[in-house]
């Protein structure tokens, strides 16, 4: 299997980013409603935010598509109108870099495991972020609460829902013409 990207990949993956930053734009105002619950439970919604980057890595399944799909998804939310600009591509391109990392470190080889930590590790960068904002200063049982939903949040959303979505795309057989022809990777996902 060749990692070097190829226009149908870069089309692809801009597609479902693009797809992405629609859905994320939408996902706001959810999000926005969940915040008067209380402690922290809108957290448990903020996963949602990292899946381009594994919805498009365990499509294409080449190195650079997870930085790739969370940038474009980023820019598809500016475009739409999401107010913060270049912090929303700063979040984009950390979650995207940081999800890259896990993969490098899993040798890009798809599986639950590694988009779950690659999720966990967008996580990490975007309370990177949080902190240097000042949104992290809170108590210690409310500081817990806080990193525990959007942890657990994003390895739901980039780990298990992830990959349940990209298995029923595969049993629909819509993904077929991007799958190689090397028995090692057939069936790996």
């Amino acid at each position: 299997m060749t990692h070097k990207l190829r226009l149908p990949d870069l089309l692809v993956t801009f597609i479902s980013a693009l797809v992405f930053g629609i859905l994320y734009h939408f996902w706001n105002p959810f999000y926005d409603l969940l915040k008067p619950l209380g402690l922290h439970i809108e957290q448990l919604s903020y996963g949602f935010w990292f899946m381009a980057a594994t919805v498009a890595f365990l499509i294409i399944r080449k190195p650079g598509v997870a930085l790739l799909a969370e940038l474009a998804a980023a820019s598809g939310e500016i475009f739409l109108g999401v107010g913060g600009g270049a912090e929303v591509l700063l979040y984009g391109f950390l979650q995207g870099l940081f999800a890259e990392f896990i993969l490098w470190l899993f040798r890009y080889r798809p599986s639950i495991l590694a988009v779950s930590l690659a999720g966990f590790a967008s996580g990490v960068a975007s309370l990177s972020i949080d902190w240097v904002k000042g949104y992290l200063e809170l108590a210690g049982w409310n500081l817990s609460l806080y990193l525990f939903f959007r942890l657990i949040s994003s390895v739901i959303f980039t780990g298990w829902i992830a990959y349940g979505l990209v298995k029923m795309l595969e049993k629909t057989g819509t993904l077929s013409m991007y799958r190689t022809t090397d028995p090692d990777e057939v069936n790996n996902i």
